[in-house]
C-alpha cells in the first residue's frame, strides 16, 4: 500500500505534500529533522492522507497536489474532508486563507 499525504507546519505556515509506502515512518522522519526540506518546520502535523494501490499512482497525486496554489489546496482538502486528520486546523486555515469560510 502507498500513501499520498499533506503536512502542515504552523511555525512556517506552509504545507508539504509527499508520498510514501510507510506513512508512520515518514512522518517521524519529517518531525525528527531527518528530511532537509522539512527540518526547519518542525513540528509537522498530518492533515490529510489517502491510500493508493501503486507507487506511481501515489506519486502522480503528489505531483498534482504540488501544482495547486495554496487556496486550491485548501479547497481540495475541504472537498475530500472524509480523509482529513485535523479538521479544526483546516477550518482555521480555511477561514484565514480563503474568502469563503467553511
Amino acid at each position: 500500500m502507498f500513501y499520498t499525504y499533506i503536512l502542515y507546519s504552523q511555525s512556517l505556515d506552509i504545507f508539504y505534500k509527499g508520498s510514501t509506502n510507510n506513512i508512520e515512518d515518514r512522518i517521524l522522519r519529517h518531525n525528527k529533522g531527518l528530511e532537509s526540506f522539512t527540518s526547519k518546520g518542525i513540528p509537522w502535523n498530518l492533515l490529510w492522507y489517502t491510500k493508493k494501490s501503486s507507487k506511481s499512482e501515489a506519486y502522480r497525486l503528489e505531483m498534482k497536489l504540488k501544482n495547486l496554489s495554496r487556496e486550491r489546496l485548501i479547497r481540495f482538502i475541504k472537498k475530500y474532508k472524509d480523509d482529513i486528520i485535523d479538521i479544526k486546523m483546516i477550518i482555521t486555515l480555511s477561514n484565514r486563507i480563503c474568502k469563503k469560510p467553511l
